[in-house]
């Protein structure tokens, strides 16, 4: 394991997952999010983004862990990935850690990520474009579209690790 992808629907602990595991097995984390969002919540053309996520990932040379997918980067990231870990918790708890997420980065007013000023808001999990209606709408998609990676001949070279609880993912790391 030294490309690695971390998935799973918004909430989930993709990053968190990502993180501690770039520090236990001393690879450079990609934070997607960071290189995809700029100021005022604007995103970065994909000609943009897809230029910094090529230069994160020759930057990182002894291996990556990298906490998201987005449609437009598979291709990149998955012709060098070798494991892919599925975080696959149940709607309930996506949701409530999404909730205890978000509230608490609203209260903080803590700037989500260091190249851009974007900042969570009570205007925002209310509005139309809040990230709990996405959620809801992606969550049952994201299984569905993972799912068929999974068994896709395409992807076969590739380790798919799915974790459907907590309890496993500590397990998994605890093991490494």
């Amino acid at each position: 394991m030294r490309y690695i992808n971390i998935v799973g629907t918004t909430g989930s602990g993709k990053s968190t997952l990502a993180r501690a595991l770039s520090k236990k097995l001393q690879l450079s984390y990609i934070e997607l999010d960071n290189l995809l969002w700029l100021d005022d919540w604007q995103e970065s053309p994909d000609t943009e983004f897809l230029a910094k996520l090529e230069h994160s990932i020759r930057a990182a040379s002894q291996g990556w862990v990298i906490d998201n997918i987005y449609t437009r980067a598979t291709g990149m990231i998955w012709q060098q990935v070798d494991t892919i870990i599925w975080l696959d918790y149940s709607f309930s708890l996506n949701l409530y850690r999404l909730f205890k997420r978000t509230l608490s980065r609203v209260i903080s007013r803590k700037q989500l990520w260091s190249d851009s000023n974007n900042r969570e808001s009570f205007k925002m999990m209310l509005s139309k474009e809040s990230i709990f209606i996405w959620m809801i709408q992606k969550y049952p998609k994201n299984r569905q579209k993972y799912l068929a990676m999974m068994q896709d001949p395409k992807y076969q070279h590739i380790q798919f690790i799915h974790l459907t609880s907590t309890k496993q993912t500590k397990a998994f790391l605890q093991q490494l």
